[in-house]
């Protein structure tokens, strides 16, 4: 009685990207929640997570969108894109544990977040109102794994389930 049962009913387009919508978004509101409840700012690498888990969410919601029937070409393509940004996202949390673990150097942002100012009183300012928040500082961990961690596992389970249900749907049949 396990695996895959030709009388389950196979989940359309929609409904994916339904799933996609919620895990990304999960993922999203944990992160706001450890900012601003728990008071963790993120470094620049833990924003590039966000942004990939921010794409993943508008690609779902235009899969939805296009697959108000419940299934179709356009709506699969789409969350094979979602699928394709959460890949992207793990990718900047390997790194990012990679720099947390320092096998590797992080990004010249990982020591601060200033930017281009704009004049070198606009850059003392945001220097002095700014936290250094470093790449290579765990902040938060639980059985050892940090929430980039933790970040990566989740997000390359939902994009291996959204990349092998939307490849199975826009394969050319024979």
């Amino acid at each position: 009685m396990s695996g895959y049962s030709p009388d389950m009913p196979e989940l359309s387009s929609r409904q994916t990207a339904l799933l996609l919508l919620a895990g990304s978004g999960a993922l999203l509101a944990g992160a706001f929640a450890f900012q601003y409840w728990g008071g963790l700012a993120p470094c620049i690498l833990c924003w590039w997570q966000r942004y990939a888990h921010m794409a993943a969410i508008a690609l779902a919601v235009l899969a939805v969108v296009l697959s108000r029937s419940g299934s179709s070409r356009a709506g699969w393509a789409l969350v094979a894109a979602a699928a394709l940004a959460l890949l992207a996202g793990v990718g900047i949390a390997g790194f990012h544990v990679g720099v947390e673990q320092h096998w590797w150097a992080g990004t010249a942002e990982c020591g601060s977040q200033v930017g281009g100012a704009g004049g070198i009183e606009a850059l003392r300012a945001r220097l002095l109102a700014q936290p250094i928040v470093r790449c290579d500082e765990i902040a938060w961990s639980l059985f050892g794994i940090s929430m980039a961690g933790y970040n990566l596992i989740l997000s390359l389970a939902l994009a291996a389930f959204a990349g092998a249900v939307s490849l199975r749907h826009l394969r050319p049949t024979p």
